[in-house]
């Protein structure tokens, strides 16, 4: 006998929600989330939302999106030049602006300067 909360989220034809819908666990094989879909390596491409699982959660009723392992596709990588792109603008957050060194952490937006910068009497200490 299958429990109320499971039942109400029975739909595997989509009559009631439009698309397939499975409880939480409930999903048949073939069927992958996109975290499920990174950790194999993988992206949807362009698919649409193949099916869905719901739950009882904080706040109210939780969905995941379910696309089919069929159609996805693998994940794309970045080039080399998208690669010193991205090396130069991690970079620059780490750059202060002020003094110009390069810190081992992001400088906070909220300052606009390094930790050193905005508290040199610490700094001294």
């Amino acid at each position: 006998m299958m429990s109320r909360t499971r039942a109400a989220y029975w739909d595997p034809e989509g009559t009631r929600y439009g698309i397939p819908t499975w409880w939480w666990r409930g999903a048949p094989s073939g069927y992958a989330t996109r975290r499920q879909l990174r950790a194999a390596g993988l992206r949807p491409g362009g698919q649409p939302v193949a099916a869905q699982i719901l739950w009882r959660g904080v706040g109210g009723t939780r969905v995941a999106h379910l696309y089919r392992l069929d159609l996805a596709r693998p994940k794309r990588t970045a080039t080399p030049a998208q690669r010193v792109a991205i090396g130069k603008a991690l970079t620059a957050r780490r750059t202060c602006r002020v003094c110009g060194q390069v810190r081992p952490y992001y400088i906070p937006l909220s300052l606009g300067e390094c930790l050193d910068c905005t508290n040199p009497m610490e700094a001294a200490a």
